[in-house]
């Protein structure tokens, strides 16, 4: 079995600054450590509230700012939209299981779908019998 990968810096100033923020950057976005639209708006707002007079936020980074916000409100709205198919794909998919065989490879059982169920872990066949069985690996359709 393989351990987790170790980040191993290079020996020269340059190129191990470059892979270090590279590897910082991949590791936030894996873990993460991202805002969500309410957070960068209260963020922008704070900014505005506690900049300077004297010596004000420039202008060509106020607009990158301000692209930035389009762009998580974009993907927000992205999201939910591709969210909605996906449980609209789901609740479709489902509708043609009922009626048919479920099977369990690892020991047989076997029952007849009378209804499905999504809900967040996937969806759950409900078995003429009363059974619940969520739908995943090691699971039959005939």
């Amino acid at each position: 079995m393989r351990g987790p990968l170790m980040y191993v810096p290079a020996t020269t100033g340059a190129e191990s600054t470059q892979q270090k923020s590279s590897t910082q950057s991949s590791t936030q976005a894996g873990t993460g450590a991202t805002i969500d639209y309410n957070t960068f708006l209260r963020l922008l707002i704070a900014q505005m509230k506690n900049q300077d007079p004297t010596n004000p936020t420039d202008p060509a980074q106020w607009i990158g700012q301000l692209a930035s916000f389009s762009g998580v409100e974009q993907s927000m709205q992205t999201n939910a939209k591709l969210d909605s198919l996906m449980t609209s794909m789901a609740l479709s998919q489902a509708d043609s299981l009922v009626g048919r065989n479920l099977t369990l490879l690892e020991d047989g059982f076997s029952g007849k779908i009378e209804s499905v169920r999504i809900i967040t872990g996937g969806t759950v066949a409900v078995l003429e019998d009363g059974t619940e069985i969520l739908l995943g690996a090691g699971v039959e359709i005939s």
